[in-house]
């Protein structure tokens, strides 16, 4: 496979003074091959750690997905879906069944707005999604079994009123190793918001689990944890607790940025590597053809980075600066990647939205396994 070497960057640290955000979005009160069968979530990998490099054929885990766009894995051995047009949280059970959770009230999907991101913590389904208005995060009760099912109760609105558009939601979330729920706000088609300290948009915002701001976010009474942002589609942190994130570039730079609390990354005044005083370049960057990040997993010292124009898997190995991209145009657009069960991985197919061109069985959820680099 072809290497490529990573972008050298000066990573800056420390908060940025900006100005407290206004209140415009609101908080809820605080208060193909046989299918493996999907096992529970093991404990972190012991082996040793990246890089490592793809072993064996790619297997086929479920199929028959309608855009699907974020993939959580219980430890019952469930796996749940979102599937961002019907606005439907699926199941696959452990016996590798697909079926309806339930429909997510509100969903008003168009264009690259939908049911987006899914987060599960303890009995709670977090949801970033699209409604008639604006870009909102709700929480469910979840409740069942992997035998019997699960399903969701009655929404709880966690924080709403983030700028809704055709594109450029964001809509990633994800607890992170510090209990607090973190999502990655898109610019809403207009560009101006991302270095707007009065906007959540352009933004990954930082929150606890009933949407109150932290009291140690960077900007004191913000959700705001780092800004200048286009359209973040991926977070992740490392053995470190370090956040990285992806995000998509306009039409030169798509770009892999290590995230520093109340940091400024640019947008949209540098698209990619600028050494402009004042904003932190990313870490690594692509042409927008070889990416169009989303998804973004961290295994064994090794980030793996969904794309969707570039259709492929880019590996990027945290402590040598290696990257190499995988599966270059053989399943289509990859929307989502995720740990899977035995060392292996997981990626989300997303080539049922109309952009891209489907191959039997879209979409797929595929499995791979990974053995350390000799």
């Amino acid at each position: 496979m072809r290497r490529t070497s990573v972008i050298a960057a000066a990573l800056l640290s420390g908060s940025l003074a900006l100005a407290s955000c206004s209140a415009a979005p609101t908080p809820a009160p605080a208060p193909s091959t046989p299918a493996p069968t999907p096992t529970p979530i093991e404990p972190a990998a012991t082996e040793p750690l990246g890089p490592v490099t793809p072993t064996g054929g790619v297997g086929t885990v479920t199929e028959g997905l309608d855009v699907p766009w974020s993939v959580v894995r219980l430890e019952s051995g469930s796996t749940l879906i979102s599937e961002r047009d019907r606005g439907v949280i699926r199941e696959l059970t452990p016996t590798g069944a697909l079926r309806d959770v339930g429909a997510v009230p509100g969903v008003a999907a168009a264009g690259e707005g939908g049911l987006l991101g899914i987060e599960v913590v303890d009995s709670t389904l977090y949801a970033y999604l699209t409604t008639a208005t604006d870009n909102r995060i709700v929480s469910f009760p979840l409740s069942g079994n992997s035998i019997d099912g699960y399903s969701i109760g009655p929404g709880t609105d966690i924080l709403t009123g983030l700028a809704k558009a055709g594109n450029h939601n964001g809509g990633r979330i994800k607890v992170g190793p510090d209990g607090m729920l973190y999502a990655t706000v898109g610019d809403a088609g207009q560009p101006a918001l991302a270095q707007d300290p009065a906007s959540l948009n352009g933004k990954i915002l930082r929150m606890t689990l009933e949407g109150g701001i932290p009291a140690d976010n960077p900007i004191p009474g913000s959700y705001v944890y780092s800004m200048g942002h286009r359209n973040p589609q991926g977070i992740a942190w490392d053995d470190e607790g370090r956040l990285w994130a992806s995000e998509f570039g306009q039409d030169t730079w798509d770009e892999l940025n290590l995230i520093e609390p109340g940091a400024n990354y640019g947008w949209p005044v540098v698209e990619g590597v600028g050494s402009v005083p004042g904003y932190v370049d990313p870490v690594a960057q692509w042409p927008t053809d070889e990416a169009s990040p989303s998804g973004l997993a961290y295994y064994r010292g090794t980030l793996f980075m969904a794309s969707l124009r570039g259709e492929r898997v880019w590996a990027i190995v945290t402590d040598t600066g290696s990257v190499e991209p995988w599966f270059v145009d053989q399943f289509g657009r990859i929307r989502d990647i995720v740990p899977g069960p035995d060392g292996s991985l997981w990626m989300v197919t997303n080539n049922s939205d109309g952009r891209g061109s489907m191959r039997a069985g879209d979409d797929r959820i595929l499995q791979f396994d990974v053995v350390p680099l000799a």
